[in-house]
């Protein structure tokens, strides 16, 4: 009877274990709002539900050679809040600003002729 006591034991802490790593390898979906907006110096614009940042200051991006396409979509709201950040809200792109698709995986919004690219964040 200890036998089959201590085996059962067993079962149970192979079974907690393994669901804490199966635990471990679930995603939680893309980034949203909340979880740039913690961050101060965040510049990001939701489009189609996605976040994009941007990626100005990455080195591979600097180096990246593109064309710009055509218009994917117009900031039209601005805010700091993530309650209400939707489609087309921007925390730092002025209203008006206009996305642009490129040939690469940046988008680009311009301001005052300045072009920013900016980047899909999407989980692993």
């Amino acid at each position: 009877m200890k036998k089959s006591f201590c085996l059962k034991e067993k079962f149970l802490l192979f079974l907690c274990l393994s669901l804490l790593v199966l635990s471990g390898c679930v995603t939680n979906g893309n980034p949203t709002p909340k979880d740039f907006l913690k961050d101060g110096k965040a510049d990001i614009f939701v489009l189609d539900d996605i976040v994009y940042s941007n990626v100005e200051n990455i080195d591979w991006v600097k180096e990246l050679d593109y064309t710009i396409g055509e218009k994917i979509a117009v900031i039209t709201k601005q805010t700091n809040k993530a309650k209400g950040f939707e489609n087309g809200t921007s925390n730092k792109l002025p209203v008006g600003t206009i996305i642009y698709e490129t040939d690469t995986l940046i988008e680009i919004a311009i301001v005052d002729g300045k072009e920013i690219p900016y980047l899909k964040m999407l989980e692993g």
